[in-house]
């Protein structure tokens, strides 16, 4: 696999690791567990701040 090919993966499943994480923060929310909502929902944006910090490193190391 080339360096492009790894980079898309690596984004791919950056992107579904948040996605998943708002799903289940709004599914808590409207259940009725506001405050594991509330703290799930935290994680959307420590995930995709991990993963632009982790594709730039990448990037760097590559190059």
């Amino acid at each position: 696999m080339n360096n492009r090919t790894i980079r898309l993966r690596a984004s791919a499943a950056i992107l579904i690791a948040a996605f998943a994480s708002f799903i289940l923060s709004v599914t808590l929310w409207f259940t009725g567990s506001e405050q594991q909502g509330i703290f799930v929902g935290l994680w959307v944006p420590s995930i995709l701040s991990f993963g632009a910090v982790a594709l730039q490193m990448g990037g760097k190391r590559h190059e």
